[in-house]
């Protein structure tokens, strides 16, 4: 913004404000009052709020409260709002007013002088943008409206691609058979798809569970005003807005049950982020499963070599780290910590209204593209394209005394125990140890180690317990 400036007006009295800016009076109180983390509002949140005012407008022509003409400016506005061409007019940082309502007028004030200039006209930001509405059901709505869409457009279809990616790299590796490991130790083989079938289960676990949390996301606040008794909204404006925010996004929205609820509440939006958090977990096992499996390439596992993205120290020539997985752990990190302050914030809700609302938005939204970004660099990045050092899994795989678990039914768990610690302080294949120290025919003993076969549930029965 330029150094000139322009007097505006509001309940409080006049104010300067930026003469370029298209926002007003209040939106420059609250930019004055919140000088506090240079954090804007995420983008989705501005899409959703010009897509609120936007649907709004549409329900307040259809119900002849709002002049056509006014209605039809305003709609246009909101939607270059919601499409992005006007985000540098959303200056106000997200630890502001609790309520959100310095976000709520700052849409308001910029889709008001938007219209106005259309209509050549004035366009009121409370009595015409604003109409049937209060901040009290506006950013709660905005919170499960930017969520949805988010959760929808991006987050799920990269959910969807990385078990894709881990389905189809199952049947790369298909026939390759390792050490399975418990506590970090060698224990009874599974093969390298088995292994990645796990992981690729996981993320579909978490992609079921974000689709469960859908049904009370699509549940909106809007229509409740100022406490939940719907003052100063026409009766239907609840069920003719959502069926207008339908039509412009494709997705079923409804007003909510309980008004009361959705505006005192932001229960869903901690059932939001509790899930997202899950994600994050499974992610972090799934990145250190890799780091394990990628270390060395000498003196660590050596298992896998993930693609060499970039150089990987400043001084050690030569060295290539994993750098997606490590950007998953921190992601996964930054998601956890952020689920944490959703969790704190939804405990805000004080009679009629939770007073944490915008730092709730801040968070999930976050959380949502950090995962959404992250899954696609995982799946792209290093599970498509890593190589299996075929020859290091099976000498490790010929070394494992944990093999001799197979023998318990016909030895005993006692003697196969005896020739675990010989086959492992002699660093002798159990085969050929079992050899020695029992009466089973080779034959038979090459039946009963097959580690292929193992993988398949093998011998049934004996041995003891532990992992």
């Amino acid at each position: 913004m330029t150094s000139s400036f322009r007097t505006e007006r509001d309940s409080m009295g006049e104010l300067k404000v930026p003469a370029e800016a298209l926002w007003g009076a209040q939106t420059q109180r609250a930019v004055e009052n919140f000088p506090i983390s240079g954090l804007a509002m995420p983008r989705e949140f501005i899409a959703a709020l010009g897509l609120i005012k936007q649907a709004a407008a549409r329900a307040n022509r259809e119900l002849k409260l709002l002049e056509p003409r006014t209605a039809e400016a305003v709609d246009v506005a909101a939607g270059e709002v919601a499409a992005g061409q006007h985000d540098r007019h959303f200056p106000i940082d997200v630890f502001q007013t609790g309520s959100g309502t310095s976000s709520n007028m700052n849409a308001n004030e910029v889709i008001a002088a938007l219209a106005g200039r259309r209509l050549g006209s004035a366009v009121h930001a409370n009595d015409h943008v604003n109409m049937g509405q209060s901040s009290n059901d506006v950013i709660p709505t905005a919170i499960h409206v930017s969520a949805a869409l988010a959760v929808r457009r991006e987050l799920l279809p990269a959910l969807q691609h990385l078990g894709e990616v881990l389905a189809k790299k199952e049947r790369e590796v298909a026939g390759i058979v390792k050490t399975g490991r418990t506590h970090l130790m060698d224990a009874m083989p599974v093969t390298l798809a088995q292994e990645l079938s796990g992981w690729r289960t996981q993320i579909e676990n978490d992609a079921a569970r974000l689709q469960s949390v859908e049904p009370r996301l699509l549940s909106l606040a809007q229509g409740g005003t100022a406490v939940g008794t719907g003052i100063n909204a026409h009766p239907e404006f609840g069920v003719r807005f959502c069926k207008a925010l339908a039509a412009l996004t494709g997705v079923p929205f409804v007003p909510a049950r309980n008004y009361f609820e959705a505006l005192s509440a932001q229960d869903t939006a901690v059932e939001l982020s509790g899930q997202l958090k899950v994600l994050a977990v499974s992610l972090m096992k799934i990145a250190n499963d890799l780091r394990w499996m990628n270390s060395g390439p000498l003196a660590g596992l050596g298992e896998i070599a993930l693609p060499a993205l970039q150089p990987g120290s400043s001084i050690m020539p030569g060295k290539v780290n994993p750098v997606i997985p490590e950007a998953v752990t921190m992601v996964a990190a930054q998601v956890i910590g952020n689920d944490t302050a959703v969790t704190v914030a939804g405990q805000s809700g004080n009679f009629q209204l939770n007073v944490m609302l915008p730092v709730i938005a801040r968070n999930l939204l976050e959380s949502i593209r950090l995962l959404a970004n992250v899954v696609r660099a995982l799946a792209d990045r290093a599970i498509a394209g890593f190589r299996v050092n075929t020859v290091r899994v099976a000498e490790a795989l010929d070394r494992n005394p944990i093999l001799v678990t197979a023998l318990n039914p016909v030895i005993g768990y006692e003697k196969g125990a005896a020739i675990a610690k010989k086959a492992y302080a002699e660093g002798r294949p159990i085969r050929e140890v079992a050899a020695q120290m029992t009466d089973v025919p080779a034959s038979e003993l090459e039946k009963l180690l097959d580690p292929q076969e193992l993988t398949t549930g093998g011998i049934k029965g004996g041995g003891g317990g532990g992992g």
